[in-house]
């Protein structure tokens, strides 16, 4: 049947297996996982009800995603960019100070990986947490015309016509976007180890491990030099691993092996963990925060430990153990 012979309902039924690549994309625009889900259910509410004007002179895959990108740009207007501690701007601080929290600020989020290996491959560089953070520093439109000509490789015209410009303003916005991204974006050099190779997969063991056995010294081991730390929403970034362990060790409220109990799985194309901290009130061990790890050739150069317990349920964890 084409899709012109069907009614909407059942358009909307098959459009269903594109569900995943949308919320990549409303996510790539947003840094949100949040507004990502509610961005891909506005966009369906959409093509529902302009299905009778869809001409079938594109794919429906490609006339959703630019649904979907109006629909990140309309949301995204007058909203500031969505951060991580390192991208304040702020020179890296004190491991033994004090905790500033700013709850206020939209925080930069994690995404769960898709289940099925096959599509995370495929997606992996494009929603890797780096990446992600680079795109907030680009204006709305840049961050659509960068995201639809390089990671979903439209030609300029298509996006030309999606976003209602010029193919000259979107060669314009382009050059601009690739020299700001690469300017605060990841450095090429450094290829991240992915998280289903024995190396990662070894390193994430030996991580959560040093954590359980609240051995903060042999983790400090697994750091590099230049190692970052950044734990949103406080606004304090660390560097190197003595200085994420002095951390751990004075503002960690775990206090003994057993404190900390983590669960492995997958972020954004990344190793991660979720950790669960003991509560004595409930005798259970509760959640605390969801760790994303760069981890190159044996060692881990970056973990953003997100203190957002809402984001478990996302990402299918129990909400205790």
């Amino acid at each position: 049947m084409s899709v012109l012979a069907q009614d909407p309902d059942t358009f909307l039924t098959d459009a269903q297996q594109y569900h995943r690549e949308l919320l990549a994309h409303c996510y790539r625009m947003t840094g949100s996982l949040h507004d990502a889900e509610d961005l891909v259910q506005e966009t369906y509410l959409r093509a529902w009800k302009a299905f009778d004007r869809f001409e079938g002179k594109s794919s429906v895959r490609t006339w959703l995603h630019r649904i979907a990108t109006n629909t990140c740009l309309t949301a995204l207007e007058g909203k500031q960019r969505r951060p991580l501690p390192t991208g304040l701007g702020a020179p890296s601080s004190d491991p033994v100070g004090e905790l500033v929290q700013r709850t206020e600020v939209a925080w930069l989020e994690p995404l769960p990986d898709e289940s099925d290996p096959s599509h995370i491959v495929g997606s992996r560089e494009s929603v890797r947490l780096a990446f992600v953070a680079a795109l907030q520093h680009l204006s709305p439109r840049q961050r659509a015309v960068l995201v639809l000509r390089d990671v979903l490789q439209w030609k300029a015209a298509e996006v030309a016509e999606a976003i209602g410009t010029s193919t000259a303003a979107v060669n314009s916005l382009l050059q601009r976007a690739r020299a700001q991204l690469a300017a605060v974006g990841p450095s090429e050099d450094s290829t991240l180890t992915a998280p289903d190779t024995p190396a990662a997969r070894g390193l994430l063991t030996r991580y959560i491990a040093a954590f359980e056995e609240y051995d903060i010294d042999r983790l400090v081991t697994m750091f590099t030099e230049e190692a970052i730390w950044e734990m949103p929403p406080f606004v304090g970034w660390y560097q190197g691993g003595p200085a994420i362990g002095a951390l751990i060790h004075h503002n960690c409220p775990a206090e003994k092996p057993g404190d900390m109990r983590l669960l492995p799985l997958t972020a954004n194309g990344q190793p991660a963990a979720a950790m669960y901290m003991w509560d004595k009130d409930s005798g259970r061990h509760l959640p605390f925060q969801l760790h994303v790890l760069d981890i190159v050739d044996v060692a881990v150069t970056h973990v953003v430990a997100f203190l957002d317990p809402a984001l478990f349920a996302k990402f299918g964890l129990p909400d205790s153990l």
